[in-house]
C-alpha cells in the first residue's frame, strides 16, 4: 500500500516566518507577508499537485479564510488534486451540509474530502452564535454525522435527537463517491464518535509511543462498532540535504519567535478546553529549551502556534525514517506542511518522497508508472 501525502492551503497567511493562529489565537503579523489570495493559494496546490501530494488540508476558524469558498475558487486552478476542507458541524445544517459536500463533488469531479472540527474553544463557538459546552459539541457532530452519511446513501432521513432535528430530508442528487471523513480529537467522547462514524482518525505529531497509544485506543473502539479506521498524522517538515542544513532553518525559525509574542500565545493556548492541545502543550511547556522532544521531531512550532505544533526536522533521509516509524505504527497518511508552503513543498516532494519511492513505499498518484519526484537523483 502507497502511502498518501497531503499539504497544507495556509489561508491564514504565509511567510518564511511560522505564522501563529488557530485555537482561539489570532494570526501572527507574518501572516501579512503572503497574503491568501487566489493566486498564491493556487501556486501552492499546482506544486502540490504535481509534486505528489494527494490533497490540500485547509483550515477553519476565525483566523482564517473561509475554507468552502476559498477551495471552490482554487480547484478550478487544478486537475487532480483533492481539498480536505475542515468545517465546524454547528455552523451549518446537516442537511445543507450534506448537500454542499454533494454540489462540491460533482462541480470538481469527486475532488472533496471533508476534516469535521468539532471545535474546542467556547469563546470562539460563542463567536459563531454556537453556546453548547465542548461534550455537548461532540455529541452534535455525532448526529451530524449520522445524518450526513444516510443522506450520501440516498436515504431519507428522520431524526429528533439532542441537538438536531430534521424531517423528510433527502438529497436530490447523492455525491459521487461519497467523501471520506477526516477527524481528530483526543477525548473520551472524540474516541466514541471517530469510532462510530469517520473513515480517517487524525492526530496531531505527537511522539511515537504517544501516536501509538492512540491508534490502539481508536482502533479498539472501533472494533466494538464493527468498523475499521485508518489513520493519519499533522505535522509540519524542514527537511534539507544535511541536517545541518534543517536544523539551521529550525533555529532560525526560533530565533525569530518574540519573548512576548511566545508569553501572549502560551498563555490564550492555556485557556484551552481541546485535550489534543492540551498535549501539544504539555511537549515543550513553553520552554525554548530541549526542543527535540523524539529523535528529529521538534516542538518549537507550538511555541506560537496553536494547534499542530510539532516538526519533522533533518536530512532527507532522517525525515523519510521517521515517516516509516510512525507508518509501522499504523500511520497511512500524512497531512503536512512548512513555512513558506510553495518552498517546503519542494524540498520534500523532490527530497524525501524519492527516498519512499525508492522503497517501494509511495508512488506518485497521478503517475503511478513514472514520477519526475522519483526520478530526482539523491545520495543515501
Amino acid at each position: 500500500m502507497s502511502l498518501t501525502f497531503h499539504w497544507f492551503l495556509p489561508t491564514n497567511g504565509d511567510s518564511r516566518h511560522v505564522v501563529g493562529g488557530g485555537h482561539g489565537t489570532p494570526a501572527t503579523a507574518f501572516g501579512r507577508n503572503r497574503q491568501p489570495t487566489v493566486a498564491y493559494l493556487s501556486q501552492i496546490a499546482r506544486a502540490a499537485e504535481d509534486l505528489g501530494f494527494v490533497g490540500v488540508l485547509t483550515p477553519t476558524g476565525a483566523w482564517c479564510e473561509d475554507a468552502w469558498l476559498t477551495t471552490a475558487m482554487v480547484s478550478r486552478h487544478t486537475e487532480r488534486l483533492k481539498f480536505l476542507v475542515a468545517f465546524r458541524p454547528g455552523f451549518v445544517s446537516p442537511t445543507l451540509a450534506a448537500q454542499m459536500a454533494s454540489t462540491f463533488q460533482r462541480q470538481t469531479g469527486g475532488r472533496l474530502l471533508l476534516n469535521v472540527v468539532t471545535g474546542g474553544e467556547s469563546h470562539e463557538q460563542r463567536a459563531y452564535g454556537d453556546f453548547l459546552d465542548k461534550d455537548a459539541r461532540y455529541r452534535r457532530t455525532g448526529e451530524f454525522l449520522q445524518i450526513v452519511r444516510d443522506l450520501w446513501e440516498g436515504k431519507t432521513v428522520d431524526l429528533s435527537g439532542e441537538h438536531l432535528q430534521v424531517e423528510d430530508a433527502r438529497l436530490a442528487r447523492v455525491p459521487d463517491p461519497v467523501p471520506e471523513v477526516y477527524f481528530g480529537g483526543s477525548s473520551p467522547i472524540a474516541g466514541e464518535i471517530a469510532a462510530r462514524h469517520v473513515d480517517v482518525y487524525l492526530t496531531w505529531g505527537e511522539p511515537p509511543a504517544q501516536v501509538a497509544e492512540k491508534i490502539a485506543w481508536v482502533r479498539g473502539l472501533a472494533a466494538k462498532e464493527g468498523r475499521t479506521v485508518r489513520f493519519g498524522i499533522r505535522l509540519h517538515v524542514i527537511t534539507r540535504d544535511t541536517a545541518e542544513q534543517a536544523w539551521t532553518e529550525a533555529h532560525k525559525l526560533l530565533d525569530g519567535f518574540d519573548p512576548d509574542t511566545v508569553k501572549s500565545v502560551q498563555a490564550g493556548l492555556a485557556r484551552s478546553e481541546s485535550e489534543g492541545q492540551r498535549r501539544m502543550l504539555a511537549l515543550h511547556g513553553g520552554n525554548r529549551e530541549d526542543l527535540e522532544i523524539h529523535p528529529n521531531l521538534w516542538a518549537g512550532i507550538g511555541l506560537v502556534r496553536g494547534g499542530a505544533g510539532t516538526a519533522l526536522v533533518g536530512s532527507h533521509d532522517e525525515v523519510a525514517e521517521r515517516i516509516k516509524e510512525y507508518h509501522a505504527l499504523g500511520i497511512d497518511e500524512f497531512v503536512l506542511s512548512g513555512y513558506p508552503h510553495l518552498e517546503e513543498a519542494y524540498w520534500f516532494g523532490e527530497g524525501v518522497l524519492p527516498r519512499l519511492a525508492a522503497q517501494g513505499l509511495w508512488q506518485h498518484p497521478f503517475a503511478p508508472t513514472s514520477t519526475p519526484a522519483a526520478q530526482v537523483p539523491f545520495t543515501s
